[in-house]
């Protein structure tokens, strides 16, 4: 089936990674906040971009070198196209967030640039080649943000090759609190950083609180999902990364909420509460915890959202 369609702009959620006990393997998307990416087919083979607009602006225009633009050369060449793309990004997503806003720009490239070729590729496809771009930006292949920003909810990468994503059903009446305070964690740097080997007993408790998410995600028991989730591995070796952050996780959990974490690398912290009321409660505790840094913060309050990237226009 040909596309009509020369020019389509998509936008991508920004989302929450690891979860506390799924790391590089659990995401979700928040409402409110994300990127947009704009590919017009044109005549020229390869791909130019042509503007990079919004929270950022100093993003590499080497479409080789850009996380929105590499799966986009790799998709020209297997369709063995004659034309090529050109591309206009507006981020919304700060850069090194810990919201992933490399991930929010490769996806929302991808789905804009399928939405104008002459026969699309299916959603398993365009997983692989968002996954392209975050290589490039976390300098390895780990589909917890993408997958999420591309499907939408609650997901479980099991296996990025071939792509195995399962999603998760969460408690209707949950609700996110996203924080983010205005710090830089590079996700390569973060992610180096990290041990490379783990004890038996903590792989133990890790796999226990991520049996026990998964299970009070299924069974719709909140009890469950607040005793799972705490992350025993990675937390402790970020915690220091983030000014306030175990001061403002205890606050979170001292008025009600379900859990509180990192997000991916950081230095975005988020908490689960068990309505929306409870939500503007916890968000802020966790901004006055930050206050007291002598941070500013950006803030969100978000259902789990269902919805992944989509084109827009």
């Amino acid at each position: 089936m040909s596309s009509s369609k020369t020019t389509a702009t998509a936008f991508a959620p920004a989302t929450v990674a690891n979860v506390a006990v799924g790391f590089d393997l659990l995401g979700f998307p928040i409402e409110g906040v994300g990127d947009r990416v704009t590919v017009t087919r044109v005549a020229k083979p390869g791909v130019e971009i042509t503007g990079i607009t919004g929270t950022v602006t100093t993003l590499p225009l080497d479409s080789q070198k850009n996380t929105a633009t590499v799966g986009l050369l790799q998709m020209l060449k297997d369709v063995n196209a004659t034309f090529g793309f050109s591309v206009s990004i507006e981020k919304g997503i700060p850069m090194s967030s810990g919201m992933g806003g490399s991930a929010s720009s490769s996806v929302a490239a991808v789905v804009a640039a399928n939405a104008v070729l002459d026969q699309s590729f299916p959603i398993d496809k365009l997983f692989y080649y968002a996954m392209l771009g975050e290589q490039v930006a976390s300098g390895g292949l780990h589909g917890d943000n993408i997958a999420p920003c591309l499907y939408g909810g609650l997901t479980l990468c099991r296996s990025i090759t071939p792509a195995d994503i399962i999603h998760i059903p969460v408690p209707k009446d949950i609700f996110c609190v996203l924080i983010h305070p205005d710090l830089k964690v590079s996700t390569a740097e973060s992610r180096a950083g990290l041990r490379k080997e783990v004890s038996l007993k903590d792989h133990v408790l890790q796999t226990a609180a991520f049996g026990g998410l998964m299970a009070g995600c299924f069974q719709n028991d909140l009890g469950l999902i607040q005793r799972s989730f705490q992350d025993i591995i990675i937390e402790p070796q970020r915690a220091s990364q983030i000014p306030g952050f175990l001061e403002t996780k205890a606050a979170a959990l001292k008025v009600g909420a379900i859990g509180c974490a990192i997000s991916g690398s950081g230095p975005s912290v988020f908490a689960w509460a068990k309505s929306k009321t409870d939500a503007i409660t916890i968000q802020s505790v966790m901004l006055q915890e930050f206050a007291k840094k002598n941070l500013k913060t950006d803030s969100w309050i978000s259902p789990i959202s269902p919805s992944g990237a989509k084109v827009i226009a």
